[in-house]
């Protein structure tokens, strides 16, 4: 018997494994009372069908796909129906959030008597029509059930480990790819606010084009998502506050995402700033009268 699954919310990545579940023949329940048209027609398109909340916990399993500051309130949201519930869902928490906050979450849920699993997604949302996608990796008591969904078009990856294991790894990967993505951002408004941009793409171009031409698409797609990010490097700062370093650094990588999104509705000057840097990040140059470094011959 194929399993009925709830997904909330139908953002991006919500609304992508939702899609991939429906592809393959599930049905999928979501809430979209109060939800924004771009998230109605995304769940439309991927097709979500809508429920009451309490119809929401009437399923195999609910996965939370939300914001990371969301994700606590919507654990303690959905503990109202789930302790009513004459059939209990696996709850699976899906979200970008610290090891000590995905306990949290576990404790409010299976407080109810409902199965939990700590998951942690990583990769970019499923892509309809395509059979690639992140992966979800799982941990805890449960997680084995979730394998489950792997017969239906997700990459599931289960860890061995407790809850807080998935979580864990999500913030370190997470922490890399983003925090990179900040750095490098960072240091090409710094090089813009001192005038020497052109300079800095050139030398790029020369000695590391993997890098410019990646970051050419990765800063540019990030600046709609800065506003999210900033809960989410907040939550790996918890993670590493062990290293108080290495906390004070993910602590001002929040700060930045979140001038970044001040800007993009604002006055654009630092988002516009970096568009335009890479701009030409697909041509090699060299700083004004430096001639090019010529190739030894093999």
């Amino acid at each position: 018997m194929k399993p009925d699954v709830a997904i909330v919310a139908a953002g991006s990545m919500g609304a992508g494994v939702a899609r991939r579940l429906t592809e393959h023949g599930l049905r999928v329940l979501t809430l979209l009372a109060g939800r924004s048209a771009a998230s109605q027609q995304r769940a439309a398109e991927a097709g979500m069908v809508a429920v009451s909340a309490d119809a929401l916990v009437d399923v195999d399993f609910v996965l939370s796909i939300v914001p990371p500051a969301n994700a606590l309130a919507f654990a303690e949201q959905t503990a109202f129906a789930l302790k009513s519930a004459q059939r209990k869902p696996v709850f699976v928490d899906c979200n970008a959030v610290s090891p000590a906050t995905v306990r949290h979450i576990h404790a409010v849920i299976t407080a109810t008597g409902t199965d939990f699993i700590d998951a942690g997604i990583i990769g970019m949302p499923p892509v309809a029509g395509r059979k690639d996608g992140p992966q979800i990796y799982a941990s805890g008591e449960h997680a084995s059930k979730l394998q489950a969904l792997a017969a239906y078009g997700l990459d599931i990856r289960v860890l061995e480990g407790p809850v807080g294991a998935a979580s864990a790894l999500k913030m370190a990967y997470a922490g890399i790819s983003k925090g990179h993505i900040a750095i490098f951002a960072a240091m090409v408004l710094a090089a813009q606010r001192s005038g020497c941009a052109d300079a800095l793409r050139a030398q790029l171009a020369e000695t590391d084009s993997a890098l410019l031409a990646s970051m050419a698409t990765r800063i540019p797609r990030a600046f709609p998502k800065a506003y999210r990010w900033v809960a989410e490097m907040q939550e790996i700062a918890e993670f590493a506050r062990e290293d108080p370093a290495a906390r004070e650094i993910w602590t001002g990588i929040s700060q930045l995402y979140e001038r970044l999104a001040r800007d993009l509705t604002g006055s654009r000057s630092e988002t516009d700033g970096l568009a335009r840097f890479f701009e030409e990040a697909g041509r090699k140059s060299t700083p004004q009268g430096t001639p090019p470094r010529k190739r030894r011959r093999r």
